[in-house]
């Protein structure tokens, strides 16, 4: 019975771990895909740096989305304050769940907002007019990550807290 006790509190924690590492891992890919191909940019024109730099940035949201849900589970649960007790299963279960969907969109989105930024380098790379072109492009994939977001905010800040 004391391993179930503990069970809930240890899969709060666990859906924070997956909110804010799975959409960092999918933010790091994309950035870092982007940045290569921005370093190709700018060894031909330096000049093209800041739309580059907006264009490498955008896959970097999906970690702050994962960031601000897995910030919000702690502070609603008492985590940051040291006072979150034993949690019981259920809530466990609800927490963990309720993180998934800004951890695997995050992480998938990531990186393919990361590969749509970097085709958007070769646009700014041959016609720089263009770039609210690539842009928007990249920002389609980010919608996908948004709603996911915005499940996630709405169960968290709905979570039935039962303490044992």
């Amino acid at each position: 019975m004391e391993l179930l006790n503990n069970c809930g509190t240890f899969l709060a924690y666990l859906g924070v771990t997956i909110a804010v590492i799975f959409s960092g891992f999918g933010s790091a890919k994309g950035v870092g895909m982007a940045g290569e191909a921005m370093t190709g940019v700018l060894a031909e024109d330096p000049d093209k740096f800041v739309p580059c730099l907006l264009l490498q940035a955008l896959p970097a949201t999906q970690g702050i989305y994962g960031f601000v849900v897995g910030l919000m589970v702690m502070v609603t649960t008492g985590m940051l304050g040291g006072t979150v007790g034993q949690l019981s299963l259920g809530t466990g279960v609800y927490i963990l769940v309720s993180c998934l969907p800004v951890g695997i969109v995050g992480w998938v989105s990531g990186i393919h907002q990361g590969r749509v930024s970097a085709a958007g380098m070769n646009v700014v790379a041959k016609q720089p007019g263009q770039v609210s072109k690539a842009m928007t492009a990249a920002a389609m994939v980010e919608t996908y990550a948004i709603f996911s977001l915005l499940v996630s905010l709405l169960l968290v800040l709905n979570i039935p807290i039962v303490r044992i």
